[in-house]
């Protein structure tokens, strides 16, 4: 990839197939989606909230419009999308299982990546400091995160199987490098998980 994406992005991009249809929930500024257009031939769409980053999208000449998951996915078709993505967004999505549902019925698969909130660190935070933990995954205070959920990586695996949600992939990172799946509810800052129903 020529620009250095996010250790999550990366794993996501390796991915999903050349020449995929793509629609990149949460897109940020489009890092993800140029690099996947630039270096896989992938034909990327995406739903931006905040009207800064999707400027610089579409500044990118990428195909972004403003919008919020939690509103804005009921309007796609079905299976209008290869991938649909989902990158440290669902804990800040007001009814994540819908928006969930959502990203399953628009793509034929779903990327679903976020913070473990059980990571031994913020454990460590909250038994030995008492406090919300503010970690560099996790840099903003209490009282000004846009998280809103706090999901575990137990939590997700749950959620997926009572739902019938196939997993079709997934990859556990700390410090921005990949780590085993055993134990990675302690030790995984971060997952990456493809799924399809």
């Amino acid at each position: 990839m020529s620009e250095a994406l996010r250790p999550d992005l990366a794993i996501i991009a390796r991915h999903v197939a050349r020449g995929a249809r793509v629609l990149d929930v949460g897109c940020g500024d489009g890092q993800l989606m140029a690099a996947l257009r630039d270096e896989a031939g992938v034909d990327a769409r995406g739903l931006e909230i905040d009207p800064a980053n999707v400027a610089s999208a579409v500044g990118r000449g990428l195909a972004v419009v403003q919008g919020d998951a939690d509103v804005d996915l009921a309007g796609y078709p079905d299976k209008g999308f290869d991938y649909a993505i989902l990158s440290q967004t669902l804990q800040t999505a007001r009814a994540p299982d819908q928006v969930l549902d959502h990203l399953l019925r628009i793509g034929n698969r779903a990327f679903v990546s976020f913070p473990n909130f059980a990571h031994w660190r913020v454990r460590m935070s909250l038994l030995w400091g008492g406090r919300m933990p503010v970690t560099p995954l996790l840099p903003e205070q209490w009282y000004d995160t846009p998280n809103i959920h706090h999901v575990t990586i137990d939590d997700f695996r749950a959620f997926v199987r009572q739902r019938r949600i196939t997993v079709e992939g997934s990859w556990f990172l700390s410090r921005g490098r990949p780590t085993s799946a055993a134990a990675a509810n302690f030790r995984a800052e971060h997952a990456v998980f493809l799924l399809r129903r």
